[in-house]
Order: C-alpha cells, then structure tokens, then sequence
C-alpha cells in the first residue's frame, strides 16, 4: 500500500486542470491538461488573439506546434479545420495526454512526437512543409531564439509560411530570421505575441 505522500503525488500527476477549445468544430470541448512544470497553457483571451490574426489561414494548414505542452494552439487549429497537425512534446505525461485527447476527438489527421523540440528541428527536413507554425517554449530558457533559426536553416517551413512566437516580455534579444516579417503584435501581461510571415526568396 503506497504511503499518503506518495498517494499525492499520484494524484497531481493525474488530472490536474483543462484547456477549452474556444471555435469551431470543437467548440466549447475541454480537453484534460496535465500537472507538468513548466507548462503554460494559452489562454483563451491570447488564443482568440491568434486565430483572429490568422481567420482564414488556418484552414488546410499543416501546422506544426512546437513545445505544445497541453496543445492548446494545436488543437484550435485543427477544431478550425487544418489539414494536419503535429505535435512536438519532450515531457511523457503531457506527450500521453496529447495522444489521449487526440483519440478523444477521433482525429486521424494529427500526432504526437515524444521528443525535444530542438533536437527533432535540428534534422534537415526532406519531407512536407509547414504553413503554419507555433512556437511557445518554455520561459527564461532562451530557446526561441534556436527554434526559429532551425525551422529556417533546415528547411521546415513552406515558402509564406506563418509562423507564432511567444516571448517573455524582458527578452531582448530575440531576432528574427531576416526574411521573417513581422505583421502582427501584442503585449499580454508578461508575454509579447508576435506573428511572422516568411517571405519567399
């Protein structure tokens, strides 16, 4: 028989809250989210932000969400009917979940990669692009910054792709790609949201 302290621990690994998809064809569905440090998942006021910047360019996208932790961003893009979405995550509880949540909605047309973010970016990409890409890393860790020199160095993303980034409001020193352009911004209490549009060569 486990003892009362590690009868707790149990407990907070398991369920620990929600994410609401907020539009379309999973509107209002909650989708269970677990306890994992680190994990900051979008709230409802940033993702209406997000997909009201993108409207219709999310339809048909293949999105790719890095760091998803509890999906949030994936799982509205795919509810506003993107054509496939993979979903990078290193932590095994939050990278379960993921899958079990996609078994939840019967999706057939999304994936969980179990695995570092940055390593899985690091490879050359020979197979399809991405015209939409999400990029929430955890704070204080400086790994914006490399993800997107990764997604553009190793071929990742589709000729216009758009790509999402969310940054502390005190990192400085975040560059973009010089063939990013910059088309959409907001400051949400401690995060800069920012929203890029790569230009084709």
């Amino acid at each position: 028989m486990r003892n009362k302290t590690t009868q707790n621990k149990a407990i907070s690994k398991s369920s620990d809250g929600f994410i609401r998809v907020i539009s379309g064809q999973f509107r209002g569905r909650k989708l269970p989210v677990k306890n994992v440090e680190g994990l900051r998942p979008t709230t409802d006021r940033i993702k209406e932000t997000v997909f009201n910047w993108l409207m219709q360019d999310t339809r048909d996208a293949h999105v790719l969400d890095c760091f998803a932790g509890s999906g949030g961003l994936g799982f509205e893009a795919l509810s506003r009917f993107a054509k496939s979405t993979i979903f990078i995550e290193l932590d095994k509880f939050a990278a379960k979940q993921l899958e079990l949540n996609i078994s939840t909605l019967k999706l057939e047309n999304a994936q969980v990669k179990h695995t570092n973010s940055l390593s899985y970016l690091e490879q050359k990409n020979t197979n399809e692009t991405f015209n939409l890409v999400f990029v929430d890393p955890p704070f204080r860790k400086d790994l914006a910054q490399t993800t997107c020199d990764l997604l553009e160095k190793n071929q990742w993303l589709s000729s216009e792709a758009l790509i999402y980034v969310e940054v502390e409001t005190e990192l400085s020193t975040f560059q973009k790609p010089d063939n990013w352009l910059l088309i959409k911004e907001k400051k949400a209490g401690q995060v800069f949201c920012r929203l890029y549009q790569r230009q084709s060569n």
